[in-house]
């Protein structure tokens, strides 16, 4: 992902970053921040592939 996104004057931000065997999904809408770990890199994809369409983030 390549940084935050300005979308209807909130500021957007997701991550996916693998960590310590674990692959955690970041997603900061303004000041609400939600973070979850999930073991499988392709259901921290698929996580994040679904937060970007709620949020309709291209």
């Amino acid at each position: 992902m390549d940084g935050p996104v300005q979308l209807n004057q909130k500021q957007i931000l997701m991550e996916v970053i693998e960590a310590c065997g674990e692959w955690f999904v970041r997603v900061v809408e303004d000041s609400n921040k939600d973070t979850r770990s999930l073991e499988l890199e392709s259901c921290a994809l698929a996580f994040a592939e679904g937060q970007r369409l709620r949020l309709h983030v291209s």
